[in-house]
């Protein structure tokens, strides 16, 4: 995936995958874009498009590329077409299309199909573990001139974003967040402790592991920003990882630049304060609020 703050609309998890298997099939038969494109009278950047997930997968595309790729199977094609008529089917995130940026869309559906998510964040609690109050203030922060119905409702996506931490096959949430975090006062004393008091009950969460870093620790390997990194029980779909700006979503896939990511937080996580000491450190912070 690549940088997101403009483009089509932003995709499934499943379109990526299946744009994935598309470019598998084209270069095992030894077919170029311009090879595949003639086969549907299209432009060789449409096929560029379908395989980076850019666009919608056409059905009547998919079954005619998948025979010129020498796929003959009948019932391994129509697996292949349900699998992409599903697809394209839109997002819960679609109904708050009004208030959601396109490329943080992407965002959402990486983190309802992953398996597992790490994160460093230095600034505010993560998304996943805010309060619905504590989130209020951090959005009113950052957006002071949104009137109040724009954020109710992304307050709204946040709140059914957190659901993917309690469903059946629910991912591993492991986050390292900075002792800033829990010191900046954010919405007065009466939203901090409630939102420290939540974070101490997802402690005890089978599939929450909670680390903080200490400013007693000193420096770290991650100290330019936070990030997200997902990973996914799909072979073929990579490790991705996040950053974001003031103005966009930068979506990483290739091998080097989400190892660098992966072992900055690997040397945090060995650094940071062990999660198992986590509840006793934040009942000591939620003493001093």
């Amino acid at each position: 995936m690549a940088d997101t703050r403009s483009g089509g609309g932003a995709p499934t998890v499943l379109r990526v995958v299946l744009g994935k298997r598309l470019h598998d099939l084209r270069e095992n038969a030894g077919l170029s874009f311009e090879d595949a494109a003639r086969a549907l009278d299209v432009t060789h950047a449409t096929i560029r498009r379908m395989e980076k997930a850019e666009v919608g997968l056409k059905l009547p595309y998919v079954e005619k590329l998948l025979r010129t790729y020498g796929v003959t199977d009948a019932a391994e094609i129509e697996d292949f077409v349900s699998l992409a008529r599903e697809a394209n089917r839109r997002g819960w995130w679609h109904r708050f299309r009004d208030v959601l940026p396109e490329w943080f869309s992407a965002f959402v559906s990486l983190e309802g199909s992953a398996n597992l998510i790490r994160a460093y964040e230095p600034h505010y609690v993560p998304g996943l573990l805010q309060t619905e109050q504590y989130t209020q203030a951090v959005l009113r922060a950052g957006m002071p001139h949104a009137p109040d119905s724009e954020i109710e409702r992304l307050v709204a996506v946040r709140t059914e974003r957190q659901a993917v931490l309690v469903k059946p096959d629910a991912p591993l949430l492991w986050v390292v967040i900075d002792e800033t975090v829990l010191r900046r006062p954010i919405g007065g004393p009466n939203v901090m402790r409630q939102q420290v008091d939540w974070l101490i009950e997802a402690t005890a969460m089978p599939n929450v592991r909670l680390q903080v870093m200490p400013f007693a620790y000193g420096p770290h390997p991650a100290m330019y920003g936070p990030f997200h990194i997902f990973r996914f029980p799909i072979e073929e779909l990579p490790d991705i990882a996040y950053t974001e700006s003031l103005v966009g979503g930068v979506y990483l896939d290739q091998r080097d630049d989400v190892s660098a990511f992966l072992e900055a937080l690997d040397r945090m996580c060995a650094q940071a304060a062990p999660a198992d000491t986590t509840e006793s450190y934040l009942g000591g912070i939620r003493k001093e609020l």
